[in-house]
C-alpha cells in the first residue's frame, strides 16, 4: 500500500516522498503507541567558571556551530523523519574568522572558508547565510570582519576584492564601499572595521597601505591615521579595529601590538610586544573591551585571549589548545556585547564559543 501511495505522489524528493508514506502510516497508528516517552538525557556537567580578583569571574556560556544552534522546538513529525531517513544536512561554518553581534542578539560570523556570512538569529530561531556571486566586481569573496551600526545594517571587509560589502539586518545585499571609475578600489586589502553611528563615522583598517582610514557613511574619506613604522603611531600590517568611549584600538599585527588611539588620531597607549610569554603576542587577532574598559586580545598563535587594563598591565587570560570548550584552534575575532557575553571565533575548530564576563562586585556583596 505505501509503496503504490509513493508510486503516484507527485513530490520528487526522497524526504518529501517518506513524509507521505508517514501520513498513511500515522493514519493507521493505534492511539496508545503515541502515548509520550520521556528520554533521560546524560548531559556532561559545565565547566568550572574562572574566578577572578574582586569578586569578578568569566564563565563559559555554550557554543554554537551550525544552523541548528540558533533553537527551536522541533515537532514530532519532523523527529520521526530524521529516524527514518536521517537528518537534513546542516549549514556550519567551515572557517570563520570574524563575529559580530547586533541589538537584537542576532550573531554575523563571516568565513572566508564558505565565502559568506552566516547569519544566526536566536530571538528568532532563525537561520541564513548571506553570499554574493556576481559577474562583475560586486563579488563577495573573502569576507573578514564585520561591524554593525544603529540600525542593524552590518559592514563587511572583503580582502580579496578591496572592498566593503553592506548588508541591511535580513542580509539583503544595499551597496558597497571603497570603488574608484574604471573598477578599481581604493584599499588595497581592507581588514579591520568598526562603525560609530553617533558620530556618522566608518573606521577601516587598510592592512597593506599601513594605515587606517575614517570615512563618512558614503565612503568618503575625511581622515587617516597612521603610516608605516615602528614608533607609537605607525602601523605594521594593521589588522583589527574597536571602538569604545572615545578610543580607538588597532591590531598592530607585524609589531606584535596593539596601540590606541583617540578619535582625532592621537596616540595614547600600546599593550603587547613580540614573544610566547604571558602580557606578549605572536599572532595577535580579535580585539574587544569590556564593561570595565579591559582590553580582550585574541593571540591565534597561543589560542589564547589575554586582557589587559589602561595601563597595558595584563589582568588575566583564558585558553589553551584543544577542542574542548575553554580550548581553542586558531582563535581569530572577538565581540563584547553591552552585558559584557564575550563571543570568540574558534576558527579551525569551526564555530564560536560565548562566555559571559562578571564584574567587580559592589562593596558589600551582592550579585
Amino acid at each position: 500500500m505505501v509503496q503504490a501511495v509513493l508510486a503516484r505522489c507527485p513530490v520528487r524528493t526522497v524526504r518529501a516522498r517518506f513524509c507521505v508514506c508517514l501520513a498513511v502510516a500515522l493514519s493507521l497508528w493505534t492511539p496508545g503507541y503515541a502515548s509520550k516517552v520521556k528520554v533521560e538525557k546524560n548531559l556532561p556537567p559545565p565547566p568550572p567558571d574562572l574566578l577572578l580578583e574582586g569578586g569578578r569571574k568569566l564563565a563559559f556560556d555554550r557554543i554554537f556551530e551550525t544552523d541548528r544552534d540558533v533553537g527551536g522546538k522541533r515537532g514530532f513529525f519532523t523527529k520521526v523523519l530524521d529516524v527514518i531517513i536521517g537528518a537534513p544536512d546542516r549549514h556550519r561554518m567551515i572557517r570563520p574568522y570574524g563575529v559580530a553581534i547586533n541589538s537584537r542578539g542576532t550573531a554575523m560570523v563571516t568565513d572566508p572558508g564558505a565565502m559568506g556570512v552566516h547569519i544566526f538569529d536566536f530571538a528568532q530561531h532563525k537561520y541564513r547565510f548571506v553570499k554574493r556571486r556576481d559577474k562583475d566586481e560586486n563579488s563577495l569573496t573573502a569576507p573578514q570582519c564585520v561591524a554593525v551600526d544603529r540600525e542593524d545594517n552590518f559592514y563587511v571587509t572583503d580582502s580579496e576584492t578591496g572592498r566593503i560589502f553592506v548588508f541591511d539586518a535580513n542580509g539583503k545585499f544595499k551597496r558597497n564601499i571603497g570603488s574608484l571609475k574604471g573598477g578599481e578600489g581604493y584599499f588595497k586589502r581592507p581588514t579591520g572595521i568598526a562603525v560609530d553611528s553617533a558620530a556618522q563615522r566608518i573606521y577601516v583598517s587598510d592592512t597593506l597601505r599601513n594605515k587606517v582610514y575614517v570615512m563618512d557613511m558614503q565612503g568618503s574619506v575625511l581622515q587617516t591615521i597612521g603610516k608605516a613604522g615602528s614608533e607609537p603611531g605607525e602601523f605594521n600590517f594593521p589588522t583589527e579595529i574597536v571602538l569604545h568611549g572615545q578610543d580607538v584600538a588597532v591590531v598592530d599585527a607585524m609589531n606584535f601590538r596593539v596601540q590606541v588611539f583617540d578619535r582625532n588620531g592621537g596616540f595614547e597607549y600600546a599593550v603587547g610586544g613580540v614573544g610566547d610569554d604571558l602580557g606578549s603576542f605572536f599572532r595577535p587577532k580579535g580585539i574587544g573591551f569590556d564593561s570595565e574598559g579591559h582590553l580582550y586580545v585574541v593571540d591565534g598563535a597561543w589560542d589564547r585571549v589575554q586582557v589587559f587594563d589602561r595601563l597595558g598591565d595584563l589582568l588575566y587570560y583564558f585558553g589553551t589548545e584543544g577542542s574542548e570548550p575553554w580550548a581553542f584552534a586558531l582563535p581569530s575575532g572577538i565581540f563584547i556585547d553591552r552585558n559584557d557575553t564575550v563571543y570568540v571565533v574558534d576558527s579551525y575548530n569551526s564555530r564560536v564559543q560565548v562566555f559571559r564576563y562578571f564584574g567587580k562586585r559592589p562593596e558589600g556583596g551582592g550579585q
